[in-house]
C-alpha cells in the first residue's frame, strides 16, 4: 500500500508544477507525467487492460498538446537551470525507481511461467478457460474471450483507442481544409 501514497504523492507533485509553472512545454510534460503514474497505478491494481489504454491515450494526447504548444510558447533552452526544476526532476526520477522497486519486491511477482491466476480457484480466467468452448463455442479461447465475455469492454477501449487515432490524425496532418475557390463560392 506504501507505492500507492508515493505514486500519488508523485501525480500531486506532477499536478501542481503544471497548474503553476509558467513554460507550457513543462506543464504539458507534468500532464504527461500524471498520465504516467497513473497508468503504473492500474498496474499495481491488476488491471492491464485499462494501463494499456491509459499509456496509449496519453502518448497520442501528449503528442497532441506538444504539437499544439510548439506553436503557441518558444521555448529556448539555457545554459541555466532553474533549482526547482532539477529539483523536481530528481523526484520524479527517484519516484519512477521507487515504483519499480516496489514492484519487483513488494508485490511477490511470480516466476515466469507460473501464472497468478493458476492459484485462485473462483478467477474468471478459470471460467474462460473450463467453461468457454461450452458457452460460447468458439475454439480459439482468446477470441471468446475478448469477443463474448467481455465484449463491451472490447468495444470501449477499442471506441476509445480510434478516437484517440482519429483526433491524432485530424490535428496532425499538415495541410488544412482546402477552400474552394471560384465566382460561386
Amino acid at each position: 500500500m506504501l507505492i500507492f501514497y508515493i505514486l500519488l504523492l508523485f501525480i500531486l507533485i506532477a499536478a501542481i508544477i503544471a497548474v503553476e509553472t509558467k513554460d507550457l512545454l513543462s506543464s504539458v510534460i507534468c500532464i504527461g507525467a500524471i498520465g504516467f503514474g497513473a497508468s503504473i497505478m492500474f498496474l499495481f491494481l491488476r488491471a492491464p487492460d485499462i494501463a494499456i489504454t491509459q499509456i496509449v491515450v496519453e502518448v497520442l494526447g501528449l503528442i497532441i498538446l506538444i504539437r499544439a504548444t510548439i506553436r503557441r510558447d518558444l521555448t529556448f533552452i539555457s545554459g541555466d537551470r532553474e533549482f526547482f526544476g532539477t529539483v523536481v526532476s530528481i523526484v520524479i526520477i527517484f519516484t519512477i525507481g521507487l515504483a519499480g522497486l516496489g514492484l519487483a519486491v513488494f508485490q511477490n511477482l511470480q516466476d515466469f511461467g507460473n501464472p497468478i491466476f493458476a492459484n485462485v480457484p473462483d478467477a474468471a480466467s478459470q471460467e474462460y478457460i473450463s467453461q468457454g468452448l461450452a458457452k460460447t463455442g468458439a475454439e480459439n479461447l482468446v477470441a471468446s474471450i475478448i469477443l463474448d465475455f467481455r465484449a463491451y469492454d472490447t468495444l470501449g477501449e477499442t471506441t476509445v483507442l480510434f478516437t484517440t487515432i482519429i483526433g491524432a490524425l485530424v490535428i496532425l496532418r499538415k495541410e488544412g481544409r482546402k477552400t474552394l475557390e471560384g465566382p460561386d463560392q
